[in-house]
């Protein structure tokens, strides 16, 4: 799955919570798995090696809920949504990545292999119905809690998205 549809998923997943700071964060745990995508730097051996490796797994959730646990004013709502976000990021990857393409969730204590047997390719009609539907739901999210992914990046342009779609759909701030 490729890692727009990570984040829209994953701040879908942080609505719940009130503060747009943890919101961030918890939008910022479901794409902290494909950090270890990185490792193309080194070359496509490398890719193969270390991604869903590195930070796809129990510790590096751990990791990261504590992170964002230590940064969050809503500390255990965000540390648990924090995680929910992390694991739905390697669910979709287990998932949607590709056949035969594991992920080792209990490295570096364990070198097993989590894979699915319905696994499909990153390019799938799969993929394509769930990045469509997390984008509507994404734009949903202006008409039903006033605000889209955009508040991350830029309230102004959060509030022109929010706007036009409620304009459109006959609703109003």
């Amino acid at each position: 799955m490729n890692p727009i549809v990570h984040g829209e998923l994953s701040w879908l997943v942080s609505q719940p919570l009130a503060s747009k700071r943890d919101r961030g964060l918890v939008t910022l745990a479901g794409l902290v798995p494909d950090i270890d995508g990185l490792s193309l730097l080194g070359g496509v051996d490398a890719y193969a090696t270390y991604h869903h490796l590195l930070t796809h797994g129990l510790v590096a959730a751990a990791v990261t809920a504590l992170g964002c646990a230590a940064l969050a004013r809503d500390k255990l709502r965000t540390a648990g949504l924090a995680l929910v976000s992390f694991h739905l990021h390697v669910v979709c990857d287990l998932a949607g990545s590709g056949p035969g393409w594991p992920v080792l969730y209990f490295w570096p204590m364990s070198r097993h292999e989590w894979m699915w047997a319905w696994q499909w390719d990153l390019a799938s009609w799969q993929n394509s119905v769930i990045g469509m539907l997390a984008t509507l739901a994404c734009l949903a999210a202006a008409l039903v809690v006033g605000r889209t992914p955009l508040e991350l990046v830029s309230q102004r342009a959060d509030a022109v998205v929010t706007g036009t779609i409620r304009r459109r759909f006959g609703r109003t701030a």
